[in-house]
This record gives C-alpha cells, sequence and structure tokens, in this order.
C-alpha cells in the first residue's frame, strides 16, 4: 500500500499549543507573535484494493476568502494560512481522483483544521469519525467545534471493538484484513483516532493525528495544550511511543510535525 502524504494547509498558534509547558496561559492566548509557531496542516491519502481512503480534510477554500466566518470562535487560539494549490479538492484533482472514486474517508477528530475542507470534498461515502467525537462535535455549547463543517454529511461512528490495541484497548479494523486499524486514543480530543496502516510483510505506519506535534512530545513525553483529559493523553503518548520503538514500526507521523514533508510511503 502507498500512503500520501499531503500539506492541505498551515496553521499559526502559540508555541504552547504543541508544548503545554511553553506557558502559565491556556493555549499562551494574548501573548506576541515571537511566541507563535507555523505548524503544516496534513491530510492522507491511503492507496488499498478496496479504493482510496482520505484520512482527514485540512482546511476548507473558504479560508483564503473568509478565515474569521470560517473558524468562528477558533480563530481566537489558530490563524489559517491555506497557499495556492494546496487544498485537498486541489491535491485530488491533482492526482485525478473523484470524490465518487474514494472508498471512504477517515476524520481523526473533528477540530476545525482536519475536518474543514471536508465539505469541500463532499463525499457521499461513510465518513468514519469516532461516536465520542461526534457527540462531542454536535455539542452546541462546545466552542471547540465548529458543526456546519459537516452539515448534511453521512457521519458515521466508528463500531470500535475490544482489541486489546490501542492505549485503552479499542479498535476496529476497516476492510477486516489487518491492513487498516483505527485506534482509539483520546487526550487530545475526547475521541482522537490514530490509523495504523500494515504492509505484506507486518511492518506498519501510524498516523497518529494530534496525540503529539513534534517529536519532542514523544521523546519526552510533553503534553500539548489542548486536552480533554490529561491522564489519557499521557497514555497515548505512552502507547505510540512504544510503538515508536517496534522494530515492526517505519514510521510514527503527527499531523502538525514540521519535520514531516509530502511525499508518498510505500507500506
Amino acid at each position: 500500500m502507498k500512503i500520501s502524504i499531503w500539506h492541505t494547509g498551515l496553521v499559526r498558534v502559540d508555541e504552547a499549543t504543541p508544548f503545554r509547558n511553553s506557558s502559565r496561559l491556556p493555549l499562551g492566548l494574548g501573548r506576541g507573535r515571537e511566541h507563535q509557531v507555523v505548524l503544516p496542516v496534513s491530510s492522507y491519502l491511503i492507496e488499498h484494493s478496496n479504493g482510496p481512503i482520505l484520512v482527514d480534510a485540512g482546511w476548507s477554500q473558504n479560508v483564503r476568502r473568509h478565515p474569521v466566518q470560517e473558524l468562528g470562535l477558533t480563530r481566537f487560539a489558530a490563524k489559517p494560512v491555506l497557499p495556492a494549490g494546496w487544498s485537498v479538492t486541489e491535491h485530488l484533482q491533482r492526482r485525478g481522483i473523484q470524490t465518487s472514486d474514494l472508498n471512504s474517508v477517515l476524520m481523526s477528530h473533528l477540530d476545525t483544521d482536519h475536518v474543514s475542507g471536508l465539505l469541500d470534498v463532499n463525499p457521499t461515502q461513510p465518513v468514519y469519525v469516532s461516536g465520542r467525537e461526534l457527540a462531542a462535535g454536535n455539542d452546541r455549547f462546545n466552542p471547540r467545534y465548529v458543526k456546519r463543517m459537516w452539515a448534511g454529511l453521512q457521519m458515521t461512528a466508528i463500531p470500535y471493538q475490544r482489541t486489546h490495541h490501542g492505549p485503552l484497548g479499542w479498535s476496529w479494523d476497516l476492510f477486516n484484513d489487518g491492513r487498516i486499524e483505527l485506534i482509539l486514543t483520546p487526550g487530545h480530543s475526547t475521541g482522537l483516532m490514530t490509523v495504523k496502516v500494515t504492509g505484506d510483510d507486518g511492518h506498519y505506519v501510524l498516523l497518529a493525528s494530534d496525540v503529539g506535534y513534534d517529536q519532542l512530545n514523544l521523546t519526552k513525553l510533553i503534553l500539548p495544550g489542548i486536552l480533554t483529559s490529561a491522564t489519557q493523553e499521557m497514555a497515548a503518548l505512552g502507547w505510540v511511543q512504544a510503538c515508536a520503538a517496534d522494530p515492526r514500526c517505519d514510521q510514527v507521523i503527527f499531523n502538525h510535525d514540521r519535520q514531516v514533508r509530502e511525499g508518498v510511503l510505500t507500506v
């Protein structure tokens, strides 16, 4: 299988977003530009024999024209940038992939920088997301989410099974062939999901979304700034750290890691 790594935007945040211990203020809100960093926003295309699978959708093209309206209250913590040619739909077009060609869409979670471009793709196929994440996203009193970003789409709760895989022991094999496993790794959000992609030889790549933002989160177990549970987040980081030490693990990829370049991996 092949995994295409696409940058589907950039986001300017305070350095307390990737590294919680860098500020006493929540997310470093109100600090100056000297404390800000620009991080990539990523999406992935997994080429499976059952058809291509899109993981996350990055920024919508709407952020080029109306960034304030697109992000709502979340704009105070994250400033979006979408260079020309970077949207997920532009990536798909360059590959000659139509929405109808997709097998499914996997949402690691529903933060704006992951789901904003979903309506641009407008998939008719199932969009899989953790049920607990969907419940949090649809909570009218939760300012973290902008639920109009998935309005009208077929959002399908991942039917997790007790597999003892992952920090909580819950996962689901998408095609029941051991190739694409969706693993519950909450902490950053209430239903964050990691995608494990396994090849013929048993080697695998972890698309670990926002379990961490940088390899420093992993090697030094530094908590990121946005959490729903510090205990669950530390368990998720510990599990990913153990996977990274597994000789069969070829790579752990965090969505916003500045060291990860666009390209194609073969698993």
